[in-house]
């Protein structure tokens, strides 16, 4: 099992699965655009943005803006 990566290494991992939505000018994070051997590494990236929101190390709304959402 791989270690974790770093905030910035996640955000830029996430960024990769970043799309436009139905919804006029939305984006939001697709994992479906990710092939599957890779998916576990997206889902630990998440998990390393979301618990840097949780710690209280940037708001949601400072993240999305770093993942261009």
């Amino acid at each position: 099992m791989s270690a974790l990566p770093s905030f910035e290494e996640a955000v830029k991992l996430l960024r990769n699965a970043v799309k436009y939505s139905n919804i006029k000018n939305q984006k939001h994070l697709d994992l479906s655009l990710i092939n599957a051997k890779e998916r576990l590494e997206y889902h630990k990236a998440l998990m390393v943005v979301q618990s840097s929101v949780k710690r209280g190390e940037l708001s949601q709304a400072d993240l999305n803006e770093k993942l261009g959402l």
